[in-house]
C-alpha cells in the first residue's frame, strides 16, 4: 500500500487539527500516511498557495481548522477530500446553543487566562525534576514517583504546561530500593504520590538506546528494580500506572483523572 499524503491547515499553530488528524486516521489501521502541517494559514493569499500545494500532491486528505469562509472555499479548490473541523461541528453546536459561532483565528492557543499559572507549573516541574528540591514536594499536586527511565519527566512537563499542575517527580535508585522502603521525604505526601511502572523489556529497551550494554539497560536488573518499586508501592498504599502501551498524553490524562 502506497504511503498518502494528509494536510493539516491551520490558521494558527496547526496543534489541534493535528491531534485531531492522528486521533481520526488512527481508527484506520491499515491506512499509512505522512502528515504535513501548514501552520498560520490566516489569508486567503496563504490559503491560495496551500491549495496549490495539496492540489499538486496525488491522493492528498486535507484536515483544516480554518476559521474564515473564504479561506476554506478556497482550499476547497484544491479538489482534495477536505475534513473541516469547524464546519462539521460548529453548525450543530449553533443549533445546540441557538446563536451562531464567531469565527476567530487561534482562539484555542491565544493568551487565555491560565497561560501564567501554566509556565509558573512548568517552571516548578524543572526545579522539582528528578528528586531535586525536595523540600518544595509539599507544593505539588502531584509526585511521580519510579525506576529511571519509566516516563516521570516527560509526564511531569507535559501536566504543568497542558494543565497547568505542579508535577514533582522523583527516582527511585537501586540503593533506594534495598532499603526496602520509600525515601523519607515522601512518606510526608503519601495522597499526592503516583507510582509509573512499564514492562521490563520496554525499559530494558529504552535504557540500552540511551546506555547500550550497560548492566542498568540489563533486562535482569529492569525487572529486579520494577518488581522492588512495585512491591514497596504496593506496601504504601501508592496508586500505581502501568506506562508501557500508553502515550504521555493518555498518562498524564489517566493522572489528571486520579485527581478527581
Amino acid at each position: 500500500m502506497s504511503t498518502r499524503i494528509v494536510y493539516c491547515v491551520s490558521d494558527h499553530t496547526g496543534v489541534t487539527v493535528e491531534a485531531v488528524a492522528k486521533s481520526v486516521l488512527s481508527q484506520f489501521p491499515g491506512f499509512e500516511c505522512s502528515r504535513i502541517v501548514l501552520p498560520f494559514v490566516d489569508s486567503v493569499e496563504k490559503a491560495r498557495e496551500a491549495a496549490g500545494r495539496i492540489a499538486a500532491t496525488p491522493g492528498a486528505l486535507v484536515f483544516s481548522t480554518l476559521t474564515d469562509p473564504a479561506a476554506r472555499a478556497v482550499l476547497r479548490e484544491a479538489g482534495a477530500p477536505l475534513f473541516d473541523a469547524f464546519e462539521l461541528i460548529a453548525p450543530a453546536v449553533e443549533a445546540a446553543l441557538g446563536q451562531p459561532a464567531v469565527p476567530g483565528a487561534g482562539h484555542t492557543h491565544g493568551m487565555a487566562p491560565d497561560y501564567e499559572a501554566r509556565m509558573a507549573a512548568v517552571n516548578f516541574s524543572l526545579a522539582a525534576d528528578d528528586g531535586l528540591a525536595p523540600q518544595r514536594l509539599a507544593e505539588a499536586d502531584l509526585i511521580l514517583v519510579g525506576v529511571s527511565r519509566v516516563g516521570k519527566t516527560p509526564t511531569a512537563l507535559y501536566l504543568a504546561l497542558h494543565f497547568g499542575l505542579a508535577v514533582a517527580n522523583y527516582p527511585l535508585t537501586p540503593d533506594e530500593l534495598a532499603r526496602d522502603a520509600l525515601p523519607g521525604c515522601l512518606n510526608a505526601h503519601l495522597p499526592r504520590l503516583r507510582g509509573l511502572t512499564l514492562d521490563p523489556a520496554r525499559l530494558a529497551a529504552i535504557r540500552q538506546a540511551r546506555y547500550p550494554g550497560s548492566r542498568y539497560a540489563s533486562l535482569p536488573q529492569c525487572r529486579s528494580e520494577l518488581v522492588a518499586a512495585e512491591a514497596l508501592f504496593a506496601r504504601h498504599g501508592v496508586p500505581v500506572l502501568d506506562t508501557t502501551r500508553m502515550s504521555v498524553e493518555e498518562i498524564a490524562a489517566r493522572l489528571r483523572q486520579s485527581l478527581k
